[in-house]
C-alpha cells in the first residue's frame, strides 16, 4: 500500500511539476490535418470487409500507381490515404455493393530522403513523420569538422525540374533566418560540402 502512495505523491509532483512549466514557451504543435502523402514505395495493407479474397499487401510502384483486384490500377503517390481508400471503395462497390475499404501504411519504405556529402554517416533515411534541414543532418550524424555549414543545399525535383534550395547552417543555428529550416519532402537531396 505504501508503494501505491508513493507512486501517486510521484505522479502528483511530476503533474505540479508540468502545471508550473506551463509558463515556459512550448514550441508550437504540427499544424493539424496535415496529411501524409504516399509515395512510391510504400507498403499499403488494403482489406475489405467480410470479403477475405480482397485483403492484401500492395506496394506502390515506381510509376505511383498501384494494383488491387477488381479496382485496377489505382495512382497512390501524392495522395493521402483517405483519398485513396476512398477511390478504392467507389471502384469496389461496382462488384461488391456494400463495401467496406481499409487502408492502412504498413511501410513507409518510399519516403526517403538523401543526405550526401561531409556528414558521418552519408546515405538515405526513411522519413517517419515531416523532419527539416536541421534534423536530417543530425540523423547523418552531424556534419564532420571541414563541412561548408554555409554552403549546404537541397536538391529537390518540382515539376520535372531540379531546384536548389540554399541552407546556412549557422544562421539557424543561431535562431536567424529560421525560415530556410523548410520541411523536407521525400526524394530530397541535402547535400553537405
Amino acid at each position: 500500500m505504501n508503494c501505491h502512495i508513493r507512486l501517486l505523491a510521484v505522479w502528483l509532483g511530476l503533474l505540479a511539476f508540468a502545471a508550473g512549466a506551463a509558463d515556459v514557451v512550448a514550441p508550437k504543435p504540427e499544424p493539424a490535418g496535415q496529411t501524409y502523402l504516399l509515395q512510391p514505395g510504400d507498403i499499403l495493407q488494403v482489406s475489405v470487409w467480410r470479403e477475405q479474397e480482397l485483403q492484401s499487401e500492395v506496394i506502390i510502384r515506381p510509376d505511383g500507381v498501384m494494383s488491387f483486384p477488381l479496382s485496377g490500377d489505382v495512382v497512390a503517390a501524392g495522395r493521402g490515404v483517405d483519398e485513396v481508400r476512398a477511390d478504392l471503395e467507389a471502384r469496389l462497390r461496382k462488384f461488391v455493393p456494400e463495401a467496406v475499404v481499409t487502408v492502412a501504411v504498413k511501410l513507409l519504405a518510399g519516403n526517403r530522403v538523401f543526405i550526401v556529402g561531409k556528414v558521418l554517416k552519408a546515405g538515405d533515411f526513411v522519413m517517419g513523420r515531416p523532419i527539416d534541414v536541421m534534423q536530417a543532418i543530425a540523423l547523418a550524424g552531424g556534419a564532420t569538422p571541414f563541412a561548408d555549414l554555409g554552403g549546404i543545399r537541397i536538391l529537390r525535383r518540382t515539376a520535372g525540374k531540379l531546384v536548389s534550395i540554399p541552407f546556412s547552417y549557422g544562421e539557424v543555428e543561431s535562431g536567424r533566418k529560421l525560415e530556410q529550416n523548410i520541411l523536407l519532402q521525400g526524394g530530397d537531396t541535402v547535400v553537405v560540402p
